[in-house]
């Protein structure tokens, strides 16, 4: 029979990986050089995007403005691009693939991001059983598009930050996207 710790494990890590996630892309934000008064500029807090927010950013009047026109810009940077990026990881996650990493790269190369750019981790645990997070990201110049789904998320999350130093948007093992 089961103990009371061993059934209380999954809910532990589950709350860990969220906290190391959270910790990942706060690091992220500080290398980067984020200050307070980033997020105002760029008007989408300091390059972070919640795919499950309606409608657009709240000026001081308290109006809402429009979302960004979600079209994939060519040569443009990763903050240009970060509006197709999430609307597409939202198409994505409302589809019976959410769970499948594959599905999120092959919407993002439909879309126009080029392919050989990308990363996305495993779909399944080291012990077989389905991941609660898929991490995938496009780089884009030195700055990375980098979307996070899963059951231990929540609500997609997509942002921009900086490349990493071995050139890489994503820490940690990572799959081939050999298809």
């Amino acid at each position: 029979m089961p103990t009371a710790t061993a059934h209380r494990a999954p809910q532990t890590r589950r709350r860990m990986r969220g906290t190391v996630v959270v910790a990942v892309v706060l690091f992220a934000g500080i290398l980067a050089g984020c200050a307070p008064g980033d997020a105002a500029a760029t008007g989408t807090g300091a390059g972070q995007s919640t795919a499950g927010r309606s409608g657009g950013s709240s000026g001081s009047d308290g109006a809402v403005s429009p979302k960004p026109a979600a079209t994939f810009v060519g040569d443009g940077t990763a903050e240009q691009n970060l509006p197709i990026f999430t609307r597409t990881v939202e198409q994505v996650w409302a589809s019976p693939q959410k769970a499948r990493g594959r599905a999120y790269i092959d919407a993002l190369a439909a879309v126009g991001f080029d392919k050989s750019a990308m990363q996305v981790t495993n779909d399944n645990s080291t012990v077989g059983n389905p991941a609660e997070s898929i991490e995938f990201s496009v780089r884009v110049g030195d700055h990375c598009l980098v979307g996070q789904v899963g059951p231990a998320i929540g609500d997609p999350v997509s942002t921009v930050l900086p490349v990493l130093a071995g050139g890489t948007c994503l820490l940690g093992h990572t799959r081939p996207i050999n298809w």
